[in-house]
């Protein structure tokens, strides 16, 4: 504890007081030699007097919060300057005490202060800890630009501002929106997800502010849309860019004004919810072209967060591998799952055009395929060697029936894969030896992938 008064009995006094209370004491006789000590040492605690000649508590106690803004500093002032030591609290100051004060209430208070202040580095520690072993919230890497992100986050997610996601398909925007609601007062309240380029023009105005029953063909019962489930919440809109000019205005209202109609409804609803958007459009050429509001997108990118792509931080390729390899261990219950020196050193010389969701399918397939527990070079081959099998046999798939045209590619992708399977179960009448035969896949694989898209026969 360092003890900052210009009064040498009182120091005397108190310093006696707390080293018989089992404290380490340091003590200073203005202002300035208070700052030097705590400079120089790891200090717990700080008591200053609010009054004193040349620099005052108030301006060491700002002096302080500069250099550790989360030092515990207890004021100690004249009855007649509780204003000056509320202003004080204001300004970072733990607690104050007023002239005079018991022993007993002295010692509870630094108790308190001081397990503040072991709390608060203990989840600091945490947290650091957490990040040097993987990243943040969710997110992998130690690359400077990663870093930067995290950041970023940490001063955003606290606040109500809007946020604007860019950075190429894969990248992990989703995850970045998802840390940003869960760092927040927000967390505990809804997170909803809108895929704006997988919805049909016609759709996305109902899927956004819902429905009145009758609103339009189909249209048989009232429907929330998200705005409303994510009442109180974070909405994230996934590749913003892709909303309607039609659309875009009755969006900039919402940021406005926090209202809206549901289609085909008079009444109007008030939300309070936090958007964050993302895009791996260039939103700024969108506005100069006339495809996007220059209004809506000044609202939506208040905060501006930019995602670098993989090959941009190959650095944290190992991490980043490692990472998937003990996800998909765990979910295949494959123990020991590990790779080569020479898949690795494959997989760092790939473009990664899908960056990091790439990269995870990789994985995940190379953990399926790979006989035993190791990872060979040849079970991360990029994902064309593995589609030629089943090229020429999937011609006749009608994507139009199976996908809307405004679908995204991993929306088509996901659809084409799951009619794929069942089409070739149904044509080898579900023996899984035949039809993975025919896909040119393994049997666990196959097995995997019914699993995953929830495949059975039907009755």
């Amino acid at each position: 504890i360092l003890i900052v008064d210009d009064e040498p009995n009182y120091l005397v006094v108190l310093s006696e007081l707390l080293r018989d209370e089992g404290f380490e004491v340091f003590t200073a006789a203005n202002g300035e030699e208070g700052l030097q000590v705590v400079k120089d040492v790891d200090l717990d605690i700080v008591i200053t007097d609010m009054q004193m000649p040349g620099m005052d508590g108030m301006q060491l106690l700002l002096h302080i919060k500069e250099i550790n803004k989360e030092l515990p500093v207890l004021m100690i002032t004249a009855y007649a300057e509780v204003e000056k030591a509320v202003a004080a609290m204001q300004a970072g100051a733990f607690s104050y005490l007023a002239k005079p004060f018991s022993n007993d209430e002295l010692i509870v208070t630094l108790h308190k202060a001081a397990r503040h202040y072991s709390l608060v580095r203990e989840n600091t520690r945490l947290r650091s800890e957490i990040r040097g072993r993987s990243g943040f919230s969710g997110m992998v890497g130690k690359n400077p630009r990663m870093l930067q992100v995290y950041e970023l986050i940490e001063k955003v997610a606290p606040t109500p501002a809007s946020v604007l996601i860019s950075g190429e398909s894969g990248t992990g925007k989703e995850l970045v929106a998802k840390a940003i609601h869960m760092n927040s007062p927000r967390e505990s309240q809804p997170f909803i997800t809108v895929n704006c380029a997988a919805l049909a023009e016609t759709l996305l105005e109902s899927e956004l502010f819902g429905h009145e029953k009758g609103a339009f063909t189909g249209a048989v019962a009232m429907r929330k849309g998200r705005f409303e489930l994510a009442d109180g919440g974070t909405i994230f809109l996934d590749e913003v860019g892709e909303i309607p000019l039609a659309l875009q205005s009755k969006l900039l209202r919402v940021l406005q004004e926090k209202s809206f109609e549901r289609v085909g409804g008079s009444k109007t609803l008030t939300v309070n919810v936090r958007i964050i958007s993302a895009s791996n459009r260039d939103l700024r050429e969108e506005v100069a072209q006339g495809r996007f509001r220059e209004d809506l997108f000044y609202r939506l990118n208040v905060i501006h967060v930019t995602l670098p792509a993989l090959r941009e931080r190959s650095d944290d390729m190992p991490l980043l591998v490692n990472y998937f390899i003990d996800k998909f261990a765990r979910q295949l219950q494959k123990e020991n799952l590990t790779i080569t020196k020479d898949a690795l050193r494959l997989l760092m010389t790939l473009p990664w055009e899908g960056n990091v969701r790439e990269l995870e399918n990789t994985i995940e397939r190379a953990a399926i395929l790979c006989d035993g527990n190791c990872i060979e070079a040849e079970d991360v081959q990029p994902e064309s060697v593995h589609i030629e099998n089943t090229a020429a046999w999937s011609q006749d798939l009608d994507l139009h029936q199976i996908v809307p045209d405004s679908a995204s590619l991993n929306d088509v992708l996901y659809a084409v894969e799951e009619k794929m399977l069942y089409q070739a179960l149904e044509e080898a009448n579900f023996v899984q030896a035949r039809a993975a035969e025919k896909l040119g896949i393994t049997k666990s694989l196959l097995q995997y992938k019914m699993k995953k898209y929830q495949i059975r026969k039907k009755k």
